[in-house]
């Protein structure tokens, strides 16, 4: 469904492309104290002439917020020393626009609204909790009531990831959490309220998930009827690991908030602890849940690669990543974490603006990859009911099955001559040339005459970190032995082991790079490469 789409049942146009501002990174963290009303005002102009539709904006770390609070507190408001600079600054931002009678998050709703756009909102739901004279970010409540955390039972180890977050079996939690709701619902003029409930997805006793479930939902319902009952039209958005499965394993029964209508938009996402694009998300059981339901399925699309080459998502990365969401048939996207491309340059502008259009995206370049090792994370968190596929060992004998899926029709393009190149890219570490690999895509061998080796055992320097005693395998792709259009599966089995090495050998990398050309026998980059000169016609 493309973004211009109604909401299902209603004959008004709801937000389909939507954008998360967590307030804090590219903004109240940027400008030195005291920051100037136009400075703030910038999470919205820097979003204007872009198909953003919604902007989704963070109220502080949750446990405290960057706004005048009456039933909150406010963020840092607790502290005699700060142990962490920029969260001071935070305070003292936020702290002088209220003493100037400038509440932040009315700013941000008012000039989003005179500039056509939306507010939605974002509530952490939960959070982990750190020591006092640490945890800059922490709220008296919390300080004050540990024995309303999950890890107050007697049997829970304090090594369970979700030991110092709220019990939401406990009502005064529940009616914690629903009063910053509820204020923000009276006293700002918003168009709705999310919910971000995957950012420490732990909310009760992991012996009391499946009671949970009823507790949570009916916390859900009453936090969706305190959105209807305070002003007309608003919505009620939540945010939600992207497996139905793994979001019921944490207390989160979706399909029974579905069904009974009380939510208007999940929004699925992977990765939202790194942060890190993840192109191969399966969003099927979340659409098909919501088929003929009032729910709309967003789908999370995520900027941060943290490879050994790129930071920032470049965007045929990003357009592999949307256009694998739509062909899914998501209702629209989201645009989560985008915050490292900050300051916005035009590579950041170009991106949005393709996104909407999976038609458009259909023959532009793409860069598919399996998630694998980042520079931060040796072992990427998953959301609850995923799991990485990379890296994966490999052992003498064996194959490897390595699944990814893309969204390219390539015969259709290829029948009119507009595809330029298909490289298909497996970087295997603590490999040596006396190995012996053997490599098939979708039941067929790809032919060695197809191969380039690239030796990368060792390097002196790379873009952004070093990923030594690695070789790359590069299969420049002819058209019997293109992928297919939607799921695929790369084997990779290791016929012979160089003897006396004991490093461990594996598959670090698998990437998927496909290139367009503008139209049948056109050039890559059309004139940009001809320089001072032209073609003259004859």
């Amino acid at each position: 469904m493309r973004m211009d789409a109604t909401t299902k049942g209603s004959i008004m146009p709801k937000p389909n492309f939507m954008f998360y501002h967590d307030g804090r990174h590219p903004l109240i963290y940027m400008y030195e104290p005291p920051i100037q009303k136009e400075e703030y005002e910038a999470g919205v102009d820097e979003l204007l002439g872009t198909p953003v539709q919604a902007i989704n904006f963070c109220l502080g770390d949750g446990r405290t917020v960057l706004h005048d609070t009456q039933v909150g507190e406010l963020w840092g408001h607790n502290m005699g020393q700060w142990p962490h600079i920029i969260f001071r600054r935070a305070h003292q931002n936020a702290k002088h626009l209220i003493e100037q009678g400038r509440d932040p998050l009315k700013l941000i709703c008012d000039r989003a609204h005179e500039k056509g756009m939306l507010v939605y909102p974002t509530l952490l739901v939960q959070q982990g909790r750190g020591p006092r004279e640490e945890d800059v970010r922490c709220s008296d409540f919390r300080f004050g009531n540990t024995h309303l955390e999950i890890g107050a039972h007697d049997d829970v180890d304090e090594s369970f990831p979700g030991y110092t977050c709220l019990d939401f079996m406990q009502e005064a939690v529940r009616d914690e959490r629903f009063a910053l709701i509820e204020e923000t619902l009276n006293k700002y003029e918003v168009d709705g309220f999310e919910l971000q409930m995957n950012y420490f997805p732990y909310y009760f006793h992991p012996d009391q998930v499946e009671a949970g479930c009823a507790v949570m939902t009916a916390w859900i319902r009453r936090v969706y009827e305190a959105v209807k009952t305070s002003g007309s039209g608003r919505e009620l958005a939540i945010r939600i690991p992207v497996s139905v499965t793994g979001s019921l394993s944490i207390g989160l029964d979706v399909s029974t908030w579905i069904n009974e209508g009380i939510v208007d938009v999940l929004i699925g996402q992977g990765f939202s602890g790194t942060e890190l694009v993840h192109q191969m998300l399966n969003f099927r059981p979340l659409v098909q849940a919501a088929k003929d339901k009032s729910c709309r399925i967003l789908a999370a699309v995520q900027s941060l690669v943290d490879s050994d080459r790129l930071h920032e998502a470049p965007i045929e990365i990003i357009r592999a990543a949307a256009c694998n969401y739509w062909a899914q048939g998501v209702d629209g996207l989201y645009l989560a974490h985008w915050f490292g491309n900050w300051p916005y340059d035009a590579t950041f502008y170009e991106k949005l603006r393709e996104l909407p259009h999976p038609e458009v995206m259909a023959t532009r370049d793409k860069y598919y990859y399996i998630p694998t090792q980042t520079g931060r994370y040796a072992a990427p968190k998953t959301e609850p009911g995923l799991s990485m596929t990379l890296p994966a060992n490999l052992e003498e004998g064996e194959t490897v099955n390595l699944p990814f899926t893309i969204s390219d029709d390539l015969p259709r393009w290829g029948a009119v001559g507009r595809i330029h190149d298909v490289l298909l890219r497996i970087r295997i570490m603590n490999t040596t040339e006396a190995d012996q690999l053997t490599f098939t895509l979708n039941g067929q061998p790809i032919p060695d005459q197809l191969k380039r080796v690239i030796n990368e055992m060792y390097r002196m320097k790379a873009p952004r970190y070093r990923t030594g005693s690695g070789y790359w395998f590069i299969f420049r792709l002819d058209e019997p032995h293109w992928p297919v259009t939607g799921a695929n599966n790369l084997q990779i089995t290791l016929r012979h082991r160089d003897k006396g090495i004991t490093p461990q050998i594996y598959v670090r990398d698998v990437e998927l790079e496909i290139k367009y050309l503008m139209g049948k026998h056109f050039h890559r980059g059309q004139d940009d490469d001809l320089g001072p000169y032209v073609y003259s016609e004859m």
